[in-house]
């Protein structure tokens, strides 16, 4: 399985063209897994898909998704894509964004993450991870650069909070995010119970301003890809020129001793980060609270059950 935690592959890639797509991808995660036989591998992708609603911008690119289906189906490997969207089903999210029938036709499977095992985190806290998170040989976190009002900006640490089954993200929020919470501790011990993973950054169209659902589009233009998401992350805020004590899931992996939060100890192409940092990006500067309104838990839940109990 991947070993080195402090490598981090990095690629420009200016839109999401599908044969320049592919022959990024290839760059990234062919070294990136050089320790694996994926043939026969059973894999699972991990891409953000937060809700149907504006889609194209809040979710994962379907044309990533689709793009990095296609490279471990052609090494071999058996292919499944899941998440547990806020509102409504991946499968229903992915047909809304265009993906689910390319997926299809690839015999990638679509996995809701409805069965859930529990885990303990270090701190005594236990939470339900979805069992197809758990289960998979490998797992690859897709997650889209967005800015975000409760956590300012999200990367591949906040994505893997996704594993987390169905309604025990919103409960998290209640329970976790009051204004002394550990909400956001919590998600960077979650990382230790999730098994091998890839970390493969939808940075082409990011999202900025604001999120994480209705924020600006920002060309960021790049991938990022590593096999340690705190590095991933750092990485990436550096390329946005947004100073790490901003985010508040950076400090939390930080004051955790988690390793990739010195961007001086990672091996990358110095050459390529240079050119890719960019100016203009913006973040929010006030954050909203992450425990959520009452009325709006209770209002907001109704409606994810209700979305479930359709289907869609």
């Amino acid at each position: 399985m991947p070993s080195n935690d402090q490598c981090i592959h990095l690629a420009s890639q200016a839109d999401y063209d599908e044969t320049t797509l592919a022959l990024t991808l290839d760059s990234l995660l062919a070294p990136a897994t050089t320790t694996i036989n994926l043939h026969g591998t059973t894999v699972l992708l991990k891409p953000n898909l937060l809700t149907a609603s504006n889609s194209s911008l809040a979710c994962t690119d379907a044309r990533f998704i689709v793009a990095a289906a296609r490279w471990f189906v052609d090494q071999g490997a058996k292919v499944q894509v899941g998440d547990s969207p806020s509102f409504g089903s991946a499968r229903g999210v992915l047909h809304s964004m265009g993906a689910l029938q390319p997926l299809l036709a690839m015999h990638v499977a679509v996995t809701e993450f409805k069965k859930s095992s529990m885990v303990q985190l270090a701190d005594g806290v236990q939470v339900g991870l979805a069992q197809a998170a758990l289960d998979c040989d490998l797992l690859v976190n897709l997650p889209k650069v967005k800015a975000h009002a409760q956590a300012r900006i999200t990367l591949a640490v906040k994505n893997c909070f996704g594993c987390v089954s169905g309604l025990q993200k919103p409960w998290w929020h209640m329970l976790h995010g009051g204004q002394d919470g550990i909400f956001f501790d919590l998600i960077t011990a979650l990382l230790a119970h999730l098994p091998p993973s890839l970390h493969l950054v939808d940075g082409i169209s990011a999202m900025h301003k604001t999120g994480p659902v209705h924020g600006k589009p920002f060309p960021l233009g790049c991938v990022v890809c590593g096999t340690n998401p705190v590095a991933v992350d750092t990485v990436l805020l550096y390329i946005l020129r947004v100073p790490p004590q901003e985010s508040p899931l950076w400090l939390a992996a930080q004051k955790a001793g988690l390793l990739g939060t010195n961007l001086a100890d990672l091996e990358l192409d110095q050459g390529l980060l240079q050119a890719l940092r960019v100016d203009g990006f913006r973040i929010p500067g006030e954050l909203a609270p992450v425990r959520f309104n009452p009325l709006r838990f209770l209002k907001n839940n109704g409606k994810r059950l209700l979305l479930r109990l359709q289907g869609r």
